[in-house]
């Protein structure tokens, strides 16, 4: 987990555009447009980062995860965050996927997001498993 999360982290940053898909139009912030109309651009109340903003966020999220997991006394409280940011990022893929079936929408954009939704399950599952503590091997070697 800690590897995936590494080098999701560093997508975020090298390609950004993986990303924007699945960050909901409602959390993105409408920034003013000099000579338009500010009050054109109504924000939902969760629209306090630009796009970019929350795909940075998100990297430095997971970024943070990848080391968390790692740390014993960490794991099980960023297991906990974990599931609850991938459960999270479930409303992001409807919704792109939703958008890809949309006026807009593309056959290729459609394919991409019904095959990353279902991959949404399988990382909130395993990232709860990781709340458990590490079982420690068994002791080798004769008896004492």
């Amino acid at each position: 987990m800690g590897a995936l999360l590494l080098a999701s982290a560093g997508k975020h940053f090298r390609d950004p555009g993986f990303y924007r898909d699945v960050v909901p139009e409602y959390l993105c912030r409408c920034d003013p447009v000099p000579g338009v109309d500010k009050s054109a651009g109504a924000s939902h109340p969760l629209a306090i980062l630009s796009r970019d903003e929350w795909i940075a966020v998100s990297g430095l999220l997971e970024l943070a995860a990848a080391v968390g997991i790692l740390l014993p006394p960490t794991r099980k409280l960023t297991a906990t965050a974990l599931t609850a940011m991938f459960t999270a990022f479930v409303a992001g893929h409807v919704d792109a996927l939703v958008r890809a079936y949309g006026p807009q929408g593309t056959p290729r954009r459609r394919k991409i997001h019904a095959l990353r939704l279902p991959l949404q399950a399988p990382l909130v599952l395993w990232a709860w498993s990781l709340r458990k503590p590490a079982q420690q091997a068994p002791e080798s070697g004769g008896r004492p």
